[in-house]
């Protein structure tokens, strides 16, 4: 049965690989045929975006009332402004948590953005919350900041973290996913899932490249639930993605050890010695990372071993 499981999730995933890749690139070519649009300057952008999301976090407040949700009860977040009949509800600013994400301009200046989320109600499964390079079963709403929907997924969808804009694969990984069951019929029912909401200034989403239904420099607000989560090995070495990190800053984007224009976590031979990753990591199979030398350096990662 766990079997069949895995083989629909992962079903789903390949399909929605497939349909995110022809969006993608008939997004690329009616491109091609639009203006050029102009880069404005990041950290100016920045300021402003982050202008526009204090203001809204500020006037606007989501149905907070409604949770914790009930076991059986799936509720829909959602977000209006405090007036009228709503004048007294707690206003987002009031209830958001804020982490920077780093993000690297074209002088290689590392501008830090920052991203507000608030988890609505966390999922049971703490220790499975994913990592900015694991995958994710997820449906979701995306608005912008004048309350147009401009996608949803009702029926959640597999997302590589890795591929997605960055404001939300550092938003995911705030949000633990919960577990599931499967009845006689063969449907698949997920419980005490992760709901919430991630707020991203543009320059950590489309920033100016935008879509058909996002303007550029847009700031986003995307309501998640996080059913169940899958960690990641992108190039099949044996290492998880979220471990091929050796500067241990929990950023595996900003490690290529062989500096081959290839992330570790994309890099099938990682310090670029011609011996495969896979093959060096642990050599003799007793479960512990090899270092040849005893350099310090594990083989893997060391050209010279």
């Amino acid at each position: 049965m766990r079997t069949k499981i895995i083989s629909m999730l992962n079903f789903s995933k390949l399909y929605f690989i497939l349909v995110t890749l022809i969006f993608f690139l008939s997004s690329c070519d009616s491109d091609n045929n639009s203006v050029a649009v102009e880069i404005n300057d990041y950290s100016e952008q920045l300021a402003t975006d982050n202008a526009l999301l204090v203001d809204y976090l500020s006037t606007h407040f989501y149905n907070y009332q409604d949770f914790p949700r009930s076991e059986n009860k799936i509720v829909s977040i959602e977000i209006d402004t405090i007036s009228g009949d709503n004048a007294n509800k707690i206003p987002l600013i009031d209830q958001v948590q804020q982490i920077s994400v780093p993000l690297t301009d074209a002088n290689n200046a590392i501008i830090n953005h920052t991203l507000y989320y608030i988890v609505a109600q966390q999922g049971s499964e703490l220790e499975r919350k994913p990592t900015i390079v694991d995958s994710t079963y997820v449906a979701y709403k995306g608005e912008l900041l004048s309350g147009y929907k401009f996608d949803e997924r009702v029926s959640p969808v597999w997302f590589d973290n890795a591929s997605v804009v960055s404001g939300f694969r550092y938003g995911l990984q705030h949000f633990a996913p919960g577990t599931y069951s499967v009845n006689e019929s063969g449907i698949i029912r997920f419980q005490d899932f992760g709901q919430g909401i991630i707020f991203m200034p543009s320059g950590i989403g489309y920033y100016a490249s935008g879509l058909a239904a996002i303007p550029n420099y847009s700031p986003l607000v995307f309501s998640v639930s996080v059913y169940t989560t899958n960690e990641s090995d992108h190039d099949n070495d044996g290492i998880l993605s979220k471990n091929e990190d050796p500067d241990g800053d929990g950023n595996p984007f900003n490690d290529d050890t062989d500096s081959d224009g290839i992330l570790n976590f994309n890099d099938i031979d990682d310090d670029g010695d011609g011996i495969l990753t896979y093959n060096e990591y642990d050599k003799d199979k007793d479960g512990v990372v090899d270092d040849t030398d005893n350099d310090g350096t594990p083989d893997y990662l060391d050209s010279d071993s």
